[in-house]
């Protein structure tokens, strides 16, 4: 399996969905593997697959604040994305378990590139599975997910699908998660949400978009023992963006359930 990586200019929420699974469509086609690093062109609150939203969410509210939806083609929590950094994988598998083993992949070489960025992060052990729900994405680590200091630092969720897997999630900066529950109009009797971990807490400084890229492709070719040449984006990779976007744009999709 030949690695690749790609990293993308900030983009609006519907095309990072849809350039992700355009990604995992070209796993499933070219037995590929890519790591791609992304950032956000609007400040955007991504809602899990299954998630309840319709109806849950203050959109006037979330507008004043400059804050756009999109949910996932993942499961998991609501996130927002704004000071952090979206990494994404997308590989073949053949089943569940396959998966299962990238996901642990995927948390180890992420583990390895904030290691080389200075931070002392550690797999989640024993975390709670939080079904999907109102309580935002970085209320609690769940199991392997990784931490700092007994907080969650990165937030990751799985699709698998034709033959497969899409693994995206956020590795925060600053610490602005807060945001969600004062976006929506009855929040539960106990959303305060605990502190997250971010880069900036770790490392006393915000380290940049290529930063984060930089030291992921290196981690890569560490674990891998390959070059990992960066992705130029083929015609029918863009040509399946290009279709995939107007579902994620939909709000039959976003407030679907």
């Amino acid at each position: 399996m030949r690695w690749f990586h790609i990293l993308t200019p900030p983009a609006d929420g519907a095309t990072n969905m849809a350039l992700d699974e355009a990604l995992m469509r070209r796993a499933a086609r070219t037995k590929d593997a890519v790591v791609r690093i992304y950032g956000w062109s609007t400040a955007t609150l991504s809602l899990g697959r299954n998630q309840r939203a319709r109806g849950c969410y203050d959109e006037r509210a979330a507008r004043d604040a400059g804050v756009a939806f999109v949910r996932r083609p993942t499961g998991g929590r609501a996130l927002l994305h704004d000071h952090e950094v979206t990494y994404s994988a997308t590989l073949p598998v053949a089943d569940a378990a396959a998966a299962g083993r990238v996901y642990d992949f995927i948390n180890s070489l992420l583990l390895d590139a904030l290691g080389c960025l200075g931070v002392r992060a550690v797999r989640a052990a024993g975390g709670v599975s939080m079904p999907p729900g109102l309580r935002p994405c970085f209320d609690v680590p769940s199991d392997r997910e990784i931490t700092f200091e007994g907080r969650k630092l990165v937030g990751s969720a799985q699709w698998r699908h034709d033959g497969a897997v899409l693994q995206h999630g956020s590795i925060l900066i600053r610490d602005d998660q807060p945001l969600i529950g004062r976006l929506l109009k009855e929040p539960p009797a106990t959303m305060e949400t605990p502190r997250a971990a971010s880069l900036r807490d770790a490392l006393g400084t915000e380290p940049s978009l290529e930063q984060v890229a930089a030291t992921v492709v290196q981690a890569l070719r560490a674990t891998t023992g390959q070059r990992v040449e960066r992705l130029d984006v083929e015609e029918a990779v863009l040509d399946d963006v290009a279709r995939l976007r107007v579902t994620y744009a939909a709000d039959a999709w976003t407030w679907r359930r």
